[in-house]
């Protein structure tokens, strides 16, 4: 739902009054963007392609900040606002206290908080195609990660029901060597008949030590008794469990095809060398962090900025006497996985970071806090070096610690 709005002249008193142009629902695709710059254009008097002196006056409020709508309309010189809905909701409630919601009435306070609010809120950042290209090949990495320990959670349960054995012989449900045996195996009595040479071959195959000892240890226990359920279930479970090793052999496979896609357009990216400088950054961090943050240089007005927006720096809440500092609970789950993982790793590979950590702890910080408070110090140091174009330097990046410059 459209709504083309223009603010008229503002008085001493009072701001400019809104006055809807015009109002339509338009198609998706090039159809829809072609209509909606003709809608534009009739009201600057131009007809076919808006001009750049006519689209760096219009405003434009929308509800993502990606997606093919919102590249065209950033192609076209238009200023384009990405309203986070939580802004969203909470503007409506000082439009409408009812709880209505419907398409007409969002499109009208989205321009209504473009018209009153626009300072408040944040353009779509101008990343680079090259970083929309890591973004998409990083977050489909993750994702095939987060579904890969999904399907082996349910493998998990599912064994735990009515083949406890392979629980107790199996590490790692989601390793090759374990799938294998598996998807020959699903049930405890065909487990039983396993033989060592094809426990061994398996084990071979997933490149494991110590093979003699570990094949004949897993055999001495897919053999022991356990507890089981009658042979129906059991061969139901086991249909099942085929079903989830299938699944989970081909999530591994492109988990490692995607890694690939993710080292290699990250490889391309000229930040790449100053994000793998960072402590606790390699590639498959460094390229999440770089697709979360985009390479947009001018985004982030200030170090603080960055902080907010990766949600490392704390909040306060203040009402008379009372004063609480917390952590951010609202925040970009992605990124805010990355750099606490980075601040992890970080403590062994950074004399500056781990002395910073101490720190915090010997403060009586609790360890997640102490770990979001040495992310948001990266974050700042990550932020020093792009804006200058330089790499890490360990000494320069905590000189104003002293404590931990000298650690």
């Amino acid at each position: 739902m459209l709504d083309v709005e223009r603010a008229d002249h503002a008085t001493a008193d009072r701001l400019p009054a809104l006055i809807r142009l015009g109002r339509a629902r338009l198609p998706e695709g090039v159809e829809g963007v072609a209509q909606l710059h003709a809608m534009i254009g009739a009201q600057f008097g131009d007809v076919g392609v808006v001009g750049v002196d006519v689209a760096g006056q219009v405003k434009i409020g929308i509800e993502t900040d990606r997606g093919p709508w919102v590249q065209a309309l950033i192609a076209a010189g238009y200023t384009v606002f990405a309203v986070n809905p939580l802004q969203e909701a909470r503007y409506r409630e000082r439009l409408a206290v009812s709880g209505a919601k419907s398409d007409a009435a969002d499109a009208h306070m989205l321009a209504d908080m473009v018209r009153t609010d626009s300072h408040q809120l944040r353009p779509v950042a101008g990343d680079s195609a090259e970083a929309e290209a890591v973004k998409v090949v990083a977050r489909m990495h993750k994702t095939l990660i987060w579904e890969r320990t999904r399907a082996g959670q349910r493998l998990r349960h599912a064994l735990r029901e009515y083949f406890p054995a392979a629980l107790a012989a199996f590490e790692d449900l989601d390793a090759g060597d374990t799938l294998e045996l598996l998807a020959r195996a699903p049930d405890p009595v065909s487990a039983a008949r396993l033989s060592l040479a094809q426990i061994s071959a398996a084990l071979k195959r997933a490149r494991r030590r110590d093979i003699p000892a570990k094949a004949a240890a897993i055999q001495a226990v897919l053999r022991a008794e356990h507890l089981g359920q009658p042979a129906v279930v059991t061969a139901a479970y086991a249909a099942s469990v085929r079903a989830l090793v299938a699944l989970l052999v081909t999530l591994n496979a492109q988990v490692t095809t995607m890694q690939g896609q993710v080292e290699a357009h990250f490889g391309q990216h000229p930040d790449a060398e100053i994000i793998l400088s960072q402590p606790g950054l390699g590639v498959v961090l460094g390229t999440r962090v770089l697709a979360e943050f985009g390479d947009d240089h001018d985004r982030y007005t200030s170090a603080k900025a960055r902080k907010n927006y990766a949600a490392t720096s704390p909040i306060t809440r203040a009402s008379g006497k009372k004063r609480t500092v917390m952590a951010r609970f609202v925040h970009n789950d992605r990124l805010i996985d990355a750099l606490m993982t980075q601040a992890f790793t970080s403590l062994r590979t950074s004399p500056g970071a781990r002395a910073y950590y101490d720190q915090q702890r010997a403060r009586g910080a609790s360890y997640r806090a102490a770990l979001r408070q040495l992310a948001n110090r990266l974050v700042g140091i990550l932020h020093g070096c792009l804006k200058t174009g330089t790499t890490y330097n360990e000494t320069t990046a905590w000189s104003h610690h002293p404590d931990t410059a000298t650690a």
